[in-house]
């Protein structure tokens, strides 16, 4: 693929990332979207084969992104494993809270509206989660390897628990528009992260 191929397919990512995180991904039409990207849109053909083919690879472009965006916080050597955990649901909570549709994560925006819509799109999104649930699992064991985290803590466990609340929270906050959710999980969260001497 060329660099003019490949930026212009990039561009037209970028740019359905921040259309589908407003909107969701049925809402935003190919018109639309190539008319925001000022891609023409007999163009579009070019890069993907389908609508759906161009869903996965804005969910690969995103997961591929996301796994960027991890390095403050579950990919930061310099934090103890507990740290690092604190840290990725503290930027959760303030990417969910932005008023910046771009920031907020896809997984949260997507998940319930693709389920039934594209096998291949949840299939994405379920391989994403899993590799989320076993980085923050991977953080745990060093929390209890670097003495941060109580070794009775289990967790794969924990970590799908965790995942579980702050989507939890993302969809609860995004009905009652406040904080109030995102309060819940963190206290939820640090409740269920305990230092070995709160043991």
């Amino acid at each position: 693929m060329s660099t003019y191929m490949s930026d212009t397919r990039l561009h037209i990512l970028d740019t359905g990332r921040t259309l589908t995180a407003q909107r969701g991904y049925t809402s935003v039409g190919l018109t639309e979207l190539l008319a925001t990207a000022q891609v023409p849109k007999g163009s579009f053909y070019h890069y993907f084969s389908s609508k759906e083919d161009y869903g996965c690879a804005l969910l690969r472009h995103y997961v591929e992104q996301y796994r960027i965006e991890l390095a403050p916080t579950l990919n930061n050597p310099s934090l103890t494993g507990r740290d690092q955990v604190l840290s990725y649901v503290t930027a959760w909570q303030d990417r969910q809270s932005s008023d910046m549709a771009g920031q907020k994560c896809l997984i949260v925006k997507l998940a319930a509206e693709i389920a039934d819509l594209s096998p291949a799109m949840r299939g994405i999104l379920q391989q994403a989660v899993e590799g989320i649930t076993a980085r923050l699992a991977d953080c745990l064991r060093k929390g209890q390897q670097d003495g941060s985290l109580s070794p009775d803590v289990a967790p794969v466990q924990t970590a799908t628990s965790l995942y579980q609340i702050w989507l939890g929270a993302s969809l609860m906050a995004h009905l009652s528009q406040d904080s109030t959710p995102f309060d819940t999980a963190m206290v939820q969260t640090r409740t269920m992260l305990p230092s070995p001497r709160q043991t």
